[in-house]
């Protein structure tokens, strides 16, 4: 039986990465990681090499099924030089995280939008729909908008068997959030990237794109976009004490630099110090506090200082590998 295999991986875009994807067929395919074949492609069309040495390896990195497919399944991969070495695109081989000590949850927001209006569902040509607030975990016609998109992204990835936790509708009209959740930093972004190839491609045969621009709404009263990032390790879910988190998050806020720079481009339109966010020059930190740009979950004090930690400030656009991996570093040194 003929299989297809639909390569995913990240071009060279800046500031921001795209999407890129090629099928390839092969017969009688056991499903496992370990017989996806590396492959290449022509890096000079993606930024990624130069046209007298366009060469760029695939290599995969995780392997779902394709419910959008017959006889199919979706391959993450991260890019490679020619020689085998990491591109100086692949964000995934920037983490340190060997023994997988550290677990993430991705809280993906996002816009749908329509490309002849170039404005959300939900917004009339030339105007604006009621000021949010009725959006937020909406139903109704009224207050939701592309509902029949979400629920299909939804059921796919669940098929697939990708760790999506849950979708809300968001706070402004057409913005919609799914959560994914890995005990794996790598991993956590292999979900997502595939979590999010998967929208796309649900959308795109309903007529929408996606908008993962962190303001898409310019400077209006329109919430913005983002996508936090839920964190622990070993000693954030054992150890039991408050001042294990107030050392990681002290170390957060001596590296805010390291962390704005991989936190998606444009951020500065979102990270005000208004809706519900920490200006991007500051750091700050609370409990509860979803103005803060790391917020300590109720819950992880409730039980007994064992849980996680939310940064709130990494995008929607934003390369989850690369966030994973700065969390990942800055968690580290802090603990020492």
């Amino acid at each position: 039986m003929k299989t297809k295999l639909e390569y995913i991986w990240l071009d060279g875009s800046r500031p921001t990465q795209s999407l890129r994807g090629k099928t390839r067929v092969e017969s009688d395919f056991s499903g496992k990681l370990e017989d996806c074949p590396m492959w290449n492609f022509d890096g000079s069309s993606t930024e990624q090499a130069e046209g007298n040495a366009s060469d760029c390896l695939l290599k995969p990195v995780a392997i779902v099924p394709d419910p959008g497919r017959k006889n199919a399944y979706l391959v993450m991969t991260e890019v490679l030089n020619s020689d085998g070495t990491p591109h100086e695109s692949n964000g995934r081989a920037t983490i340190e995280d060997d023994d997988e000590d550290f677990w993430f949850g991705f809280e993906q927001e996002y816009f749908l939008w329509d490309t002849q209006s170039n404005l959300p569902p939900g917004f009339p040509l030339g105007g604006y729909p009621p000021p949010q607030g009725p959006y937020y975990c909406s139903v109704g016609a009224a207050n939701a908008f592309g509902r029949e998109v979400i629920e299909e992204h939804l059921d796919q990835c669940l098929e697939a068997g990708i760790n999506v936790e849950g979708i809300n509708g968001e706070v402004a009209a057409g913005q919609w959030e799914f959560q994914v959740f890995a005990k794996s930093a790598a991993r956590a972004g292999d979900e997502t990237w595939l979590a999010r190839y998967i929208l796309e491609r649900v959308a795109e045969e309903h007529g929408y794109g996606i908008n993962w621009h962190p303001k898409p709404l310019g400077e209006t009263d329109w919430n913005g976009s983002g996508m936090h990032a839920n964190f622990s390790n070993g000693a954030m879910r054992e150890s039991g004490k408050e001042e294990t988190f107030t050392t990681i998050c002290e170390g957060f806020a001596k590296q805010i630099k390291r962390h704005i720079s991989v936190y998606g481009a444009d951020n500065h339109r979102r990270l005000t110090g208004a809706h519900e966010t920490q200006s991007i020059d500051k750091f700050s930190y609370g409990v509860s506090d979803r103005g803060a740009s790391i917020r300590i979950p109720i819950t992880t004090v409730e039980d007994g200082w064992k849980g996680r930690l939310e940064d709130r400030r990494p995008a929607s656009n934003a390369d989850p590998y690369k966030v994973a991996a700065a969390i990942v570093k800055t968690t580290k040194e802090a603990l020492g």
